[in-house]
């Protein structure tokens, strides 16, 4: 598998880039205590941010028992007293301790520090695919066959589990230079209606998601089972080709409508260079009523894995 170049890099480590930018460099005290409020969660001793989001910071952390590094998860100063984003991050624990497979982050345990809680995860220190999409598409072509392949075995797994994720998107895998991708982030995560639920459940009480990746049921509130994670996975396929979704809107109601009632357009017209077969392929991800969906992630590699992406397979990166 290609690797990127050497001096391929995410951007600065505090810069508070939702795209999850990372550095190696190592933080002096005054400037963890700046940042964090202190220099130690619990038993870990952090060292490096690597990724600042609208509601949480992971850093590098280090056990000093055991000596081992680690990836700490913890809401950011002003929502560490929000009962809402609190929720969130225990949540996420509950489901992701649940989960064992290598293409999932692995999720070790929860703490509380200075009133807030704490995640310690696996250390995967990359960017996510979302970066790669925003700063050079180009990069990510010869590697987009073995991403669609780690990132449907992961969701495949996630979803036979029994969970819905609800926010697939290029911002939820991380994808390290060897080209090895990681799901992440299931604060967002439901179990899949079954039975009498998936007939007769009512829509749910909040409404939560991406916007540019939700599926149309996931916008009425309905029930959902795991085809509303197969359109959203299409929705980011479809940017990891394109270099953009297949729905964009100036307003959230215009976007929103348009994933209710405007059809795809063939990948096609976006990228000259992807087959007829990988191009319907994603318009059967993204049909808007999903008994016409495909039915799984499953479905969708066992497909997949029988046609091809590009015309010409796109060329790896020069070092």
């Amino acid at each position: 598998m290609s690797q990127f170049p050497a001096d391929w890099r995410a951007g600065s480590a505090r810069g508070g880039d939702a795209a999850g930018g990372f550095d190696f460099h190592h933080f002096d005290r005054s400037t963890i205590v700046a940042l964090v409020g202190e220099q130690n969660v619990g038993p870990y001793r952090l060292l490096s941010a690597l990724m600042t989001g609208r509601t949480s910071q992971v850093w590098e952390a280090i056990d000093d028992r055991d000596r081992k590094h680690y990836a700490l998860k913890f809401l950011l100063w002003e929502h560490r007293k929000d009962r809402e984003h609190v929720a969130f991050l225990k949540h996420e624990f509950a489901v992701a301790s649940q989960l064992e497979h290598p293409r999932i982050i692995q999720v070790y345990s929860h703490g509380t520090f200075s009133g807030g809680p704490y995640m310690v995860m696996q250390l995967f220190p990359a960017p996510n695919l979302k970066f790669y999409v925003t700063r050079n598409i180009e990069l990510l072509a010869c590697l987009v066959p073995y991403i669609i392949e780690q990132a449907s075995d992961a969701l495949a797994y996630f979803n036979h589990e029994g969970w819905i994720h609800r926010d697939i998107k290029p911002d939820n895998f991380l994808l390290s230079r060897e080209g090895e991708v990681k799901l992440i982030d299931f604060a967002l995560a439901v179990k899949k209606a079954t039975g009498l639920a998936r007939l007769f459940g009512g829509k749910l009480k909040k409404v939560q998601g991406t916007r540019s990746y939700m599926s149309p049921e996931q916008i009425r509130g309905q029930p959902l089972d795991e085809r509303a994670d197969v359109y959203s996975f299409g929705c980011m396929l479809h940017e990891m080709v394109a270099g953009k979704p297949p729905f964009t809107g100036v307003s959230s109601n215009e976007l929103l409508m348009k994933h209710l009632r405007t059809p795809a357009a063939p990948l096609g017209s976006y990228n000259r260079n992807v087959t007829d077969e990988f191009s319907q392929l994603i318009l059967r991800t993204l049909t808007k009523k999903r008994d016409r969906r495909l039915e799984s992630i499953e479905q969708f590699r066992r497909e997949f894995r029988s046609i091809e992406v590009f015309k010409v397979p796109p060329q790896p990166p020069q070092e």
